[in-house]
């Protein structure tokens, strides 16, 4: 009598269903005949099984005995409703029956099944723990299939103790785990220090079958981020190999400043950084006795509609506190309830610069916010939401910048999240200056808008058919009107964060995407501008492709010496992937050694009749080299291009054509991954590392990162001629590339010259390709090259001393210029070899 064979390769468990069980695997036998499945609860068996078999050659080849009458040996076994088999049964199996044969597939028992399955319904994760004042705070998030969302506190003898506790929805979540009945919460707990003993405390999350606990350790908490403990942590033996990195690279005096970083608490936790950066007392008091030159009237418009009570009182305090006193506060309030009316009659009816107006009905967010407009006299008027707070320096620092410039149109601020209890500040919104392109990509003006009066009216204030975006709408038809548009980068506005406020989940109000995605079209046809627009999955955030007008040519110019590998997987990625038709490919031979590299260029010449090498005869000089083949380019845009990139999007030239056409861009960068599908590059910053570097790299590619710049199409100061296209006549009038600049810093120059003759840099993250980076050209490793990159930087340094003073304004100055990840900027920012080449050494 033969065997039967089984292997179980795959178990799991879901709560649909009552619960659900299911289990993937093979089973089969030496003897012929049919082979079943039954499914026991003791010995009884169950009946909510579906079970299903396909094929298994890889079976066949380790068990060679088998009967192959039966080829689908595989199996998928579904078991449903059973929680209550595990409470009513001691036992769980699956057999295998094959005449008086019989054998055992899968075997539990029901205590070990309802720990695991307990396991798997309930799911938390902890985000951050951390002191707030006098509060020790746990903040994360939590499924629980069962829908109890249980959590509470115990002290370190597991007795319950008084805790806080706010929850807030977490659309993320539900998103990243495809939730769509169950809900996944977000929480924040905060205890008193003064109530914990032995400086220890466990929050416990629980249902009916499972109980999961986060022990937290105050005291070593403490320890661990104090400037000491960070220190600690920061020159452990398991970072001695990255401390290793950094020192061979960058040398032991930036490793001293990188390790005072790490040791700021303020850089950490930012409510710390907010207050540090708060107006105090004295500085508010001196606010309120200036006397301006140019007092402008600012109208602050807010539409109200049930707004809850505490919230009113907190916005309208935050308002009449407002250092700068010329304002008058326009609420017009479509409220069903009374409430919101006789609170302000009733704390705020003396208040002269307070109008109020009782709407006779509801007309939705765009016709209560035209109602408040209407009341407005104001020379400006601000937009306000009506939970939300301003800080009391917000009007102080609009009117400072109108006295630096009165012609100025529109005013916008940086801002933050408050949550629902004004406890807690997050998220901080660090904006560049104005940035049209990232508009359309994306709101991130959003809060504060301020308009002058004159263009308010010009436009015709918001329209209802557009709410869910009525406010992106509104502001891309203002700033259709003027370019005086003035940026604070300050934190002047905190957007409440609640579950019915888009700030907190973007799932309440998915008819915005609709609505924005409309605004944007419509703004494109006020314009003139045939583009189409793509909605990205990233909540409120878009992509335009402007469409391509006539056939240009395309002029590719690849600088090469040996490596003929990545140069081949370069031109043929070029030519088998790309759409558009109308280009040529220029090699420009640069003293390569190889013989192999020549015999390469006649066959890629033969392969491909659009392909041209040419011969740089001198020494390396990354600019002159494209110089020099752009002599020989024919087409109408340059794309400058490394020989070790490969293309990635079909339509890369398309998307990179339809903005480089536009009369007021010069040239369009990509997005650039490392092989391991990393960012490499998706724009540069003046500044970064003292001179400019790129920013978000190493980043993953599905990341949106620091308010989308890694999805958004945006204008930027630089990006890297890695990939970039610019057109031939820009080229042309800039005079071409920097020939001082040899190696380094070139592509930068480059942009900001063409940004100097009055044209935008654009990075459009559409176009991807994998950059296996200067594999020809090597690295700067050697005395001398370091000599040379050196003398570069100092170069650049002079040559656009007034962009690195005044900062780059596609950035924030309140944002790291020595990390690439867009941390909020430290003390100790410092750059070693700026130091060395001011230093002479």
């Amino acid at each position: 009598m033969g065997v039967i064979y089984s292997s179980v390769d795959a178990e799991g468990y879901t709560p649909e269903k009552n619960g659900t069980l299911t289990l993937s695997g093979w089973r089969g036998s030496e003897d012929v005949g049919t082979i079943e499945m039954i499914c026991l609860a003791d010995e009884t068996e169950i009946s909510t099984v579906e079970i299903s078999n396909h094929k298994r050659e890889d079976v066949f080849q380790i068990c060679k005995t088998l009967s192959k009458e039966d080829s689908k040996v595989g199996f998928e076994l579904t078991m449903t409703e059973l929680n209550p088999l595990i409470e009513q049964h001691q036992n769980i199996r699956v057999v295998c029956r094959q005449g008086k044969k019989e054998k055992t597939v899968w075997e539990k028992t029901t205590a070990e099944l309802k720990k695991e399955v307990g396991e798997r319904t309930l799911i938390r994760k902890i985000d951050d723990i951390r002191r707030r004042g006098s509060q020790m705070v746990v903040s994360g998030w939590i499924i629980d299939y069962l829908q109890e969302n249980r959590i509470k506190v115990q002290d370190c003898h597991g007795k319950p103790m008084p805790y806080e506790i706010k929850q807030m929805a977490r659309p993320d979540v539900c998103k990243a785990y495809n939730l769509t009945d169950i809900k996944a919460f977000g929480f924040e707990v905060a205890v008193a220090r003064k109530d914990l003993k032995n400086q220890m405390f466990t929050v416990c999350f629980e249902n009916e079958i499972t109980v999961k606990e986060t022990t937290i350790d105050v005291k070593k908490y403490d320890f661990e981020n104090s400037p000491r403990g960070r220190m600690m942590q920061t020159l452990s033996l398991s970072r001695r190999k990255e401390n290793r990195k950094i020192i061979r690279e960058k040398g032991f005096s930036y490793f001293v400043k990188f390790v005072q970083n790490q040791m700021d608490v303020e850089q950490d936790d930012y409510e710390t950084w907010l207050k540090m950066h708060q107006p105090n007392a004295k500085e508010l008091k001196k606010q309120r006795k200036t006397k301006f030159v140019y007092e402008p009237k600012i109208s602050i418009v807010i539409p109200l509609f049930n707004t809850p009570i505490r919230y009113l009182d907190e916005l309208l305090v935050s308002i009449t506190s407002q250092t700068y006193a010329n304002w008058e506060l326009c609420l017009a309030d479509g409220s069903t309830k009374k409430e919101v009316g006789d609170f302000i009659r009733q704390k705020y009816g003396k208040e002269k610069r307070i109008r109020y107006q009782k709407l006779e009905e509801n007309n939705g967010i765009a016709g209560n916010t035209n109602a408040a407009v209407a009341m407005a006299t104001g020379d400006y008027v601000m937009l306000c939401d009506h939970d939300d707070l301003v800080a009391v320096d917000a009007l102080y620092e609009m009117v400072s910048v109108l006295n630096e410039d009165s012609s100025t149109d529109i005013i916008y601020t940086d801002e933050d999240k408050v949550n629902s209890d004004t406890t807690m500040y997050f998220s901080p919104n660090f904006k560049p200056d104005f940035n049209f392109d990232f508009l359309r990509s994306i709101n991130y003006i959003c809060h504060i808008f301020t308009v002058r009066k004159t263009i308010l009216d010009e436009v015709g204030g918001f329209r209802e058919n557009f709410d869910g975006a009525q406010d992106f709408d509104f502001i891309l038809r203002c700033c259709e009107k003027t370019t005086k548009i003035a940026h604070i980068p300050k934190i002047l506005y905190h957007w409440r964060s609640h579950e019915n406020s888009t700030a907190g989940n973007p799932d309440s109000k998915q008819y915005a995407i609709d609505a924005g995605k409309r605004a944007l079209e419509e703004h494109y046809a006020r314009l003139g501008i045939d583009a189409e627009v793509r909605y990205t999955g990233i909540f409120i955030m878009f992509e335009s492709v402007l469409k391509v007008k006539d056939n240009p040519k395309v002029s590719i110019l690849i600088p090469s010496k040996d490596h003929v590998e990545d140069l081949d997987k370069c031109i043929t990625s070029i030519e088998e992937k790309s759409t558009w038709k109308n280009f040529e490919i220029i090699v420009i031979e640069n003293n390569s050694t190889e013989q192999d590299t020549f015999a390469y260029y006649d066959q890629i010449q033969l392969r491909y009749p659009n392909v041209q090498v040419v011969y740089w005869k001198k020494g390396f000089n990354y600019s002159a080299i494209n110089n020099y083949g752009a002599s020989f380019a024919t087409g109408d845009y340059y794309v400058l291009m490394n020989n070790d990139i490969e293309v990635i999007t079909p339509q890369w030239m398309e998307y990179m054509l339809g903005y480089c056409q536009r009369e007021n861009t010069g040239i369009v960068g990509a997005k650039l991954y490392y092989p391991d599908d990393t960012v490499q590059h998706c724009g540069v910053v003046i500044g970064m590392g003292g001179f400019a570097g790129h920013i978000l790299t190493r980043t993953e590619r599905k990341d949106s990162e620091h308010s989308g710049r890694l999805k958004a199409i945006q204008d930027i100061s630089a990006v890297t001629a890695a990939c970039l296209m610019i057109k031939k006549t820009t080229f042309d009038a800039i005079g071409g590339l920097d020939e001082e600049f040899q190696v380094a810093l070139n592509d930068v120059d480059l942009c900001l010259k063409v940004r100097a003759h009055g044209e935008l840099v654009v990075e459009n993250p559409m176009v991807e390709m994998y950059h296996y980076e200067s594999k020809s050209r090597g690295m700067e490793d050697s005395k001398e090259k370091h000599e040379r990159f050196k003398r570069e930087i100092a170069r650049f340094r002079t040559k656009w001393a007034d962009i690195l003073e005044k900062g780059d304004p596609y950035y924030n100055p309140n944002l790291t210029l020595m990390y690439d990840d867009c941390r909020v900027r430290g003390k100790h920012e410092h750059f070693d070899i700026i130091d060395e080449i001011e230093g002479g050494h």
